[in-house]
C-alpha cells in the first residue's frame, strides 16, 4: 500500500490525474468521454496511455516505419496538422511516467490511463462482471470509484460510469482547475 501521497507534482505538465482498473473495465471508453467533456470547456488536455502489449502505431511500408526498421531509435514525423514521435526502447526498459510526461508539450491537464501502480491520484474504474478485485483497497491514491454497478461497501466518492459530467467536475475540483460548487 502506498502512503497516499502523489509523487508527481503539477509543474510544466499542469495538473495530473489518473484512471486505473483491470482490462475490460471500460477505462478507455470513460477516458475518451472525459477528454471530450473537459476539452469542450476550453481546458488543454493531454493524455498518456499505458499499453501492456508490444504495440505499434506505425505501419509497415510507411516512411517512418522504414526509418525505424533501418535502425533509427527515434523518428519524429510532422505535418501541419500533427506530429508523432516514435522511440524504440532497445533495452526493453519501459520509461516511467515522469519520463513520458517530460516528452509532452505543456498542457493544463494530463490524464493518465493505466499506470495503476504509479503514485498519482486516480479514479478506479471497476466492473464487477470482469471478476477482478478492487484496486482501492490497496492504493490510498485511488480517491474515487466509477462502476456500472453500485458497490455498497465502498467508502470513496462513487460515480456511475455514465456520469461523465460528474466525474469530469470531480477531476477538475481535485486538480484545482475548477472551484468546488
Amino acid at each position: 500500500m502506498n502512503a497516499g501521497v502523489s509523487l508527481i507534482r503539477p509543474g510544466r505538465h499542469g495538473a495530473v490525474f489518473g484512471f486505473a482498473g483491470w482490462s475490460g473495465s471500460g477505462k478507455t471508453t470513460l477516458v475518451e468521454r472525459i477528454i471530450a467533456h473537459i476539452s469542450a470547456t476550453g481546458i488543454d488536455v493531454a493524455t498518456i496511455k499505458h499499453a501492456h502489449h508490444d504495440f505499434d502505431a506505425d505501419h509497415v511500408g510507411k516512411d517512418s516505419f522504414r526509418h525505424r526498421e533501418a535502425g533509427s531509435r527515434q523518428v519524429l514525423v510532422s505535418s501541419a496538422r500533427r506530429s508523432a514521435h516514435f522511440i524504440e526502447h532497445h533495452d526493453n526498459l519501459e520509461p516511467d511516467l515522469e519520463q513520458l510526461m517530460d516528452q509532452l508539450v505543456p498542457a493544463e491537464l494530463v490524464l493518465v490511463e493505466g499506470f495503476k501502480r504509479y503514485p498519482i491520484e486516480k479514479i478506479e474504474v471497476h466492473r464487477p462482471s470482469v471478476g477482478k478485485s478492487r484496486l482501492h483497497t490497496n492504493d490510498d491514491l485511488v480517491i474515487a470509484l466509477a462502476s456500472d454497478e453500485s458497490i455498497p461497501d465502498c467508502t470513496l466518492p462513487f460515480f456511475d460510469l455514465e456520469d461523465v459530467a460528474g466525474i469530469a467536475s470531480f477531476i477538475l475540483v481535485q486538480t484545482k482547475l475548477k472551484q468546488a460548487s
